[in-house]
């Protein structure tokens, strides 16, 4: 018959992490491993902006009807302005515009798409490690995929390594790098560190991609914008993918962005009729319910002041649970071992543990987190922190 020669994919590792959770009947037991905010409570909760948002788009909204290649117009002008800044000169000069995409990971694809159909031949460089979808979605895409250091051997950023590796890269290849929080370490660049980078995509002509995913879990929304503004200011060209399954707590409604800064405002025009064909076959057109919720918050001043402090809290409580386990550690004598948890930023941590450790922790004190060793920060319960900190001990001796 037609499908007897198809095979089984193993399930995704996280995917399978979350289900093992579900079943473990251990009530001490901790979610390390997915990526996605939680609070005291443990829950995932929506933004009360957000909340308010979607009241008013149920009064106001008139229709359903399709919002064309690009999403919603009034979404594509606030997401420039929140990742760009409000008096962005490239904005102004009509140089950047925004093509509404189905999550992150939706703009990731777009750029992969775009890449590979519109330059062809150019490689992209991801960091080692990464998320591991950055991997598959450009592979799938047909780009060539290579890699530069970025954690060494002992759990440190190694920049001279990244730097002289990016030194080598053919001209012309695209480079990706996260924003801030990267994904899956924690380990940002410094910004002596970017402005090295940036000497090197000039000097060797490579286009950046720059990941954007978490702003505002890092330093604060315009304190994470600080080096995806850097390169928009210093490079003629630059792709930036956004999403808002984070700070806007928009996970399920798959709200993100493709950012494109051409050299003028006619090559714009022309970059993004290019991209209107590609998302014809990839979704045609986009998802609105999140779209419009972030339109609506983001063009309402108070509405906006009240989801930067809902963001705020946030930010503030992954710090808070960082410098909490790490000092948690301290009575172990494991404080200065895993003092980079609290340096790095964002929700995720490689904390530096091996996979058997990880695998002693799943299985003796149901503590649950990804192989290599990345936790979810933001899933750290507050009130257990000696616990999870005795756990940890327990595999270290």
């Amino acid at each position: 018959m037609h499908f007897d020669a198809i095979g089984r994919v193993p399930g995704d590792p996280i995917l399978g992490l979350m289900e093992a959770y579900a079943q473990d009947t251990n009530p001490r037991k901790f979610d390390l491993g997915v990526g996605v905010y939680k609070d005291a409570q443990g829950l995932t909760p929506i933004p009360e902006a957000v909340k308010i948002a979607e009241a008013r788009l149920v009064e106001s909204q008139d229709t359903k009807t399709y919002i064309g290649g690009h999403g919603n117009p009034l979404f594509g002008k606030v997401i420039n302005q929140l990742v760009l800044g409000a008096d962005s000169k490239l904005i102004a000069a009509q140089r950047a515009g925004a093509t509404q995409t189905p999550g992150g990971t939706g703009a990731l694809r777009l750029a992969a798409d775009f890449i590979a159909q519109c330059l062809p031949g150019k490689g992209v460089w991801l960091s080692n490690p990464t998320w591991p979808i950055h991997e598959t979605i450009f592979a799938t895409a047909g780009v060539k995929v290579s890699h530069y250091p970025y954690v060494g051997s002992d759990n440190r950023l190694d920049v001279d390594a990244m730097l002289a590796v990016l030194n080598q890269v053919p001209n012309g290849d695209v480079v990706l790098l996260h924003a801030c929080c990267h994904n899956p370490t924690g380990f940002d660049l410094s910004h002596d560190d970017w402005q090295r980078v940036l000497d090197v995509v000039r000097s060797r002509n490579l286009l950046p991609l720059i990941d954007f995913a978490y702003q505002g879990f890092g330093d604060g929304l315009e304190q994470d914008a600080w080096s995806t503004r850097l390169f928009a200011a210093e490079v003629p060209e630059l792709l930036i993918t956004s999403s808002c399954s984070k700070n806007f707590g928009l996970y399920r409604d798959r709200t993100g962005a493709l950012i494109v800064c051409a050299k003028t405002a006619d090559k714009l025009i022309d970059i993004r009729s290019q991209l209107a064909n590609i998302a014809r076959n990839l979704w045609s057109t986009p998802p609105d319910h999140g779209a419009a919720v972030v339109a609506t918050i983001l063009a309402d001043p108070e509405l906006k002041a009240r989801w930067a402090d809902e963001v705020e809290v946030m930010r503030l409580r992954i710090a808070q649970l960082r410098s909490g386990l790490v000092e948690a550690l301290e009575p172990h004598g494991l404080r200065e071992r895993f003092a980079h948890i609290g340096v790095q930023r964002g929700m995720f941590s490689y904390t530096g543990l091996s996979p058997e450790q990880v695998k002693q922790l799943r299985e003796h004190h149901s503590v649950y987190m990804v192989n290599s060793g990345r936790a979810n920060v933001a899933g750290i319960d507050a009130t257990r922190l000696a616990l999870l900190a005795e756990a940890i001990a327990s595999v270290c001796k």
